[in-house]
């Protein structure tokens, strides 16, 4: 069939087979045009073919996407720039691609360290990174010093017992963040400043409410780990952000009205290199919150009789703060300020203390949670005073402090079991379209795309579908082999497909439905064809 090839300004026909994949056709297309294309360590320049709006995979044939006789494809060359090095992110288990000049590898770790900030929202003090053979990098040396290559993979590591506590802070879950604190009182005070910085990088207006009732300052920097308070020499500037500078870097306008409406300190709030939220914002280039900023900081403050411009207010307001520092300072003549660590207090000495960022999870650090330790009744007293017939169990305590168990009559017993059946009764006469609804509700895998509304018909299937039960096992185990060496069930391989189809925008819904089920007969056929599946395990057909 002829189809058409659009490329910087020329319309060129190409006689092509309807089973030829998309890599031959950019093969034919650099061969007709002379394009040079090149790949190596920096980058590579390759061709991209569009087709109704959605990139086409090498991979692809074109009867797969749709694509029929006087069909036009438009050409493009792209130029892309490889990582100069990857990160492993141990919380998320996600690698993370530091796109950078070369000379990167001739920087110290500390320049490498501010870019992965920047990339996660982590802050500084919670993390360090390790080369590939597990050796911790320090941000005094370079990266050359750890024989670090063009496209390493690094890891990040965090405070052992602290994945759980940074995964509820990446999602803005409260509660998990909440089940997760530490109870040592200085590491939950740093807990909360950087659960603070965490959501006003990422926007999570929950978790900053709930921050900011817990007593944490937004114009606060988020520190170091109380292990390492002592040592301020070997830290790293950016210990000194404070969560209003995340939140001018990410742009998240909503966090920085919520803190200068906590606090107008906010507004001249300065980092390490003596930026403020103002400038932050505009060197990232966020233009909602430079207005907002600039408004506020340019704005007035009226009292009874005088309005006074929101910067003269900012600096009384300092010197007021710094006045009553000062006074309660001299009013504690019997307490010294201790600075660092005190006597009896956890230290880490780099290269001689066993290391504590190794991203152990919360329970193999010794934490146990309160929900699933086991609840040990005390031993049955063989004499007791005197039984009283209750209604419920109860416990009595005896002015030596032991608690003994008084259990119901044989009566009361009977009565409960009733009232457990009854309950049982009720549930089990709930309609069953409210339980399927709740299973659509908590189903994970939902697609993330439009799907048109679930029929409720109650078709009966083909009379060969209950023939016998061996049609039923070897389908079954067809299923069980499709989801094993595929990875994703047939329902998560029928969202993806979906999913994938729906790039092709200009196309309608019945059109990315065909594509659809044409890359999901391919992903059954190419399983069939390597080998994963024998030829009694292959799937039936797709029935419409």
């Amino acid at each position: 069939m002829r189809i058409f090839i659009a490329f910087e300004g020329s319309f060129e026909p190409f006689d092509v087979s309807a089973d030829e994949t998309v890599e031959a056709i950019k093969l034919m297309i650099k061969d007709y045009f002379h394009i040079p294309l090149a790949e190596d360590k920096q980058g590579r320049r390759y061709l991209e073919l569009v087709y109704a709006g959605a990139a086409l995979r090498n991979s692809w044939s074109l009867a797969d996407v749709g694509i029929s006789f006087c069909s036009t494809l438009k050409c493009f060359v792209k130029e892309e720039d490889k990582p100069t090095l990857y990160v492993f992110n141990a919380v998320t288990q996600e690698m993370m691609p530091i796109i950078e000049n070369i000379s990167l590898l001739d920087r110290k770790v500390s320049d490498l360290r501010t870019l992965v900030t920047l990339q996660c929202g982590f802050p500084m003090s919670i993390y360090c990174l390790r080369t590939p053979k597990g050796q911790e990098m320090y941000d005094c040396n370079t990266l050359k010093d750890y024989h670090t290559d063009t496209g390493t993979t690094l890891r990040l590591d965090v405070w052992d017992g602290w994945k759980e506590f940074l995964m509820g802070c990446l999602r803005g879950q409260k509660h998990k963040v909440q089940r997760y604190l530490s109870k040592e009182g200085p590491v939950l005070k740093y807990q909360k400043r950087v659960a603070l910085y965490i959501a006003a990088f990422h926007g999570y207006i929950e978790l900053t409410e709930w921050a900011l009732k817990q007593g944490v300052r937004p114009h606060e920097a988020v520190g170091v780990h109380p292990y390492r308070a002592w040592c301020h020499e070997a830290l790293h500037a950016d210990v000194t952000k404070c969560p209003i500078h995340a939140a001018a870097e990410a742009g998240q306008l909503l966090i920085l009205k919520a803190f200068v409406h906590c606090s107008v300190l906010c507004l001249e709030c300065k980092n390490a290199a003596g930026q403020t939220p103002l400038k932050i914002a505009f060197k990232y280039k966020h233009k909602d919150c430079v207005l907002y900023l600039l408004s506020k900081m340019w704005s007035t403050v009226s009292f009874l009789k005088i309005s006074v411009p929101m910067r003269i207010y900012i600096k009384i307001k300092q010197w007021l703060l710094r006045a009553q520092g000062h006074s309660l300072q001299k009013g504690q003549l019997c307490k010294s300020r201790v600075l660092g660590a005190k006597v009896g207090d956890t230290v880490m000495v780099d290269g001689f203390t066993a290391p504590q960022m190794t991203s152990k999870s919360w329970h193999k650090t010794g934490n146990q949670d309160s929900q699933s330790m086991p609840s040990k009744l005390p031993l049955l007293k063989a004499h007791t005073a005197s039984r009283k017939p209750v209604d419920s169990l109860t416990v009595s305590q005896r002015d030596t402090g032991e608690q003994t168990l008084t259990f119901p009559l044989l009566a009361e017993v009977h009565r409960f079991s009733d009232l457990q059946r009854h309950q049982q009764q009720c549930q089990k006469s709930i309609p069953a379209t409210a339980k399927r609804k709740e299973r659509l509700v908590e189903n994970k895998y939902l697609p993330q795309i439009p799907l048109p509304p679930i029929s409720r018909a109650g078709y009966s299937h083909p009379p060969f579908y209950y023939a016998t039960p061996s049609v039923d096992f070897l389908r079954r185990s067809s299923l069980d082999s499709f989801s094993k060496h595929s990875g994703r069930t047939p329902r998560e391989n029928a969202v993806y497909c979906l999913a994938v189809a729906s790039a092709f925008k200009e196309k309608r819904w019945l059109q990315q439905l065909e594509i659809a089920r044409a890359l999901a007969r391919k992903s059954i056929s190419n399983l069939t064809v390597h080998g994963s599946l024998t030829a009694h395990e292959s799937l039936p057909e797709i029935m419409p």
